[in-house]
């Protein structure tokens, strides 16, 4: 029998970490791409449903992800809706000189849910960052990857750093909110 997590809707929110267009053009396509943007839909919907706060983080770069261009938007088959928060960040950490902190502070959010690209730089980096401040950092298995040829054992490998660094690793089916 399954062990739910329960998360309280008030103190949790939903990071969705550069789900951006340009990133999914890459030569090696995004590991199980098509499977990981019916996790995060599913959870922003979940979300919305029980009033989460929910924030989609897009980063920014000089190459392929240039702030304003076509390849810097959210991928198409994101749903964000009216009462969704956006956060533009320049570093791998969504806390690092952003308003990440901020919200979550004002909100009286302590519970993190994580989902995005990519595994080994900005989830990790934001969910080693969320732990270093505090917070609860849930990670969501399967609702985050990238797009490296060897993308399965970086995934793994990096679950089990985070997860020995305090992330606790959840399958979106046994996820519940009250």
């Amino acid at each position: 029998m399954a062990q739910f997590t329960v998360l309280p809707a008030r103190k949790t929110a939903l990071l969705v970490i550069d789900v951006q267009r340009a990133l999914f053009t890459r030569p090696t396509p995004v590991y199980e791409d098509w499977q990981m943007l019916e996790k995060i839909n599913g959870l922003v919907e979940l979300a919305h449903l029980y009033n989460l706060t929910v924030i989609y983080v897009q980063h920014s770069n000089q190459s392929i992800l240039k702030e304003g261009t076509d390849g810097w938007m959210l991928h198409p088959a994101l749903r964000p809706i009216a009462g969704d928060l956006f956060i533009k960040k320049k570093h791998g950490n969504a806390f690092q000189n952003t308003t990440l902190q901020s919200i979550m502070e004002s909100r009286g959010l302590e519970n993190l849910i994580i989902t995005g690209m990519v595994t080994q730089g900005c989830i990790r980096a934001t969910s080693l960052g969320g732990l270093e401040l505090g917070y609860k950092v849930y990670l969501v298995k399967g609702g985050h990857s990238n797009y490296d040829k060897d993308a399965p054992q970086i995934i793994e490998t990096y679950e089990e750093e985070l997860e020995k660094a305090g992330v606790i690793l959840i399958n979106i089916d046994e996820l519940a909110i009250s």
